[in-house]
């Protein structure tokens, strides 16, 4: 009965687990930020490139596909 009740009083997965989660959150959150800022980040790019290849030197916002 002892050896049970230790069993479950021992905390040491509870904070890898804890670790774990941290970790899932904070990728999630970075995944969801570049899938939010990508495209509009290659619109930017795009039009600095248009410009800089083009005679009227215009910038124009290009959305990625």
């Amino acid at each position: 009965m002892q050896g049970i009740k230790n069993f479950f009083m021992q905390e040491d997965g509870a904070a890898a687990i804890e670790y774990g989660l941290l970790a899932a959150l904070i990728a999630a959150v970075i995944i969801t930020i570049v899938a939010t800022l990508g495209k509009t980040i290659c619109g930017v790019f795009t039009g600095i490139n248009t410009a800089l290849t083009s005679t009227t030197h215009t910038y124009t916002y290009a959305a990625c596909t």
